[in-house]
């Protein structure tokens, strides 16, 4: 009778299109432990195949351990805080990646989309600058070159002094402190970005010296010839490790240059990043991060 004798009526051509698997055939929960493996930005673009898609990647314990362990307490930081409490994690990771100001605006912190680790930035306006008062050294500038819309900008000074300290619930792991400046005061002409480099002076005699100090006695020291002109440079201060989730993290940074026998001018001051420092190496070019040398 041959082999055809065993095959029924329609199948000849495999099965009809009535019977054959359709990825919503999947049951959503496979679905969603499927999910659980990838990166957010893999499971975003996943959840755009089709309806079962987007439902299974809502699954709180998908986004549970991506989310980092202190975000209850850094969602309590927040001023607006949207109601994150009452959502699912999917929202509160979308919430966390968007950059959300605290302390009056001067603080704003997010999470890197891919990883999930926690970035923070300071605003100038949040720095203790020596003379800060006085417009005769300091001025506020307003500019869109930050994201907080202003810079201090040091017109003359013989002591350089600015410091900064933070108490943040980090979760575990080594990050990196940056201060962000420049040298020169950027404008638009004609619609042309330019510097105007007339005030800068006093910073290729001696180096300036960066420092952080956390509270269980972690401490960096490096120091760096300012150069670059009319470029923002990340400045890197140091590494220090956070091991313990239950406790706050209190670092105490400072950028100065006090030799007194020259004034020095012509200084931006924007701001100063704090984020994981395998997010500092990805996150910046050569020529965007200078690297100080330890004294």
């Amino acid at each position: 009778m041959g082999a055809n004798a065993s095959t029924f009526p329609g199948e000849r051509n495999g099965p009809s299109p009535l019977t054959r698997p359709k990825l919503e055939d999947i049951p959503e929960s496979c679905i969603a432990l499927v999910l659980s493996y990838l990166d957010p930005p893999e499971i975003a673009k996943l959840a755009r195949l089709n309806r079962a898609f987007r439902a299974a990647s809502s699954a709180d314990f998908i986004w549970v351990p991506k989310l980092p362990s202190t975000y209850p307490h850094i969602l309590s930081k927040l001023s607006d805080q949207g109601g994150a409490g009452d959502k699912g994690k999917k929202d509160v990771y979308g919430r966390l990646c968007r950059p959300s100001p605290f302390d009056g605006g001067t603080k704003e912190v997010w999470i890197d989309k891919r990883t999930g680790g926690v970035c923070l930035e300071i605003s100038s306006k949040a720095l203790t600058i020596t003379g800060i008062d006085d417009r005769r050294y300091w001025n506020h500038i307003q500019t869109d070159e930050s994201r907080f819309q202003t810079i201090a900008f040091l017109q003359q000074i013989w002591w350089l002094e600015v410091e900064g300290n933070l108490e943040f619930p980090f979760p575990p792991g080594t990050y990196s402190l940056f201060f962000r400046l420049q040298l020169g005061r950027a404008s638009k002409r004609l619609g042309r970005r330019v510097c105007n480099s007339d005030n800068v002076h006093g910073w290729d005699i001696k180096p300036a010296q960066f420092q952080l100090k956390t509270q269980d006695g972690q401490h960096a020291v490096s120091r760096c010839m300012l150069g670059n002109l009319g470029t923002w440079v990340h400045y890197h201060v140091g590494d220090f490790v956070v091991e313990d989730p239950n406790l706050l993290t209190n670092i105490k940074f400072s950028l100065t240059q006090i030799d007194c026998t020259h004034t020095k001018g012509g200084l931006c001051v924007d701001s100063v990043l704090i984020c994981p420092s395998s997010l500092g190496k990805e996150l910046f070019s050569s020529v965007d991060v200078e690297v100080c040398k330890k004294p």
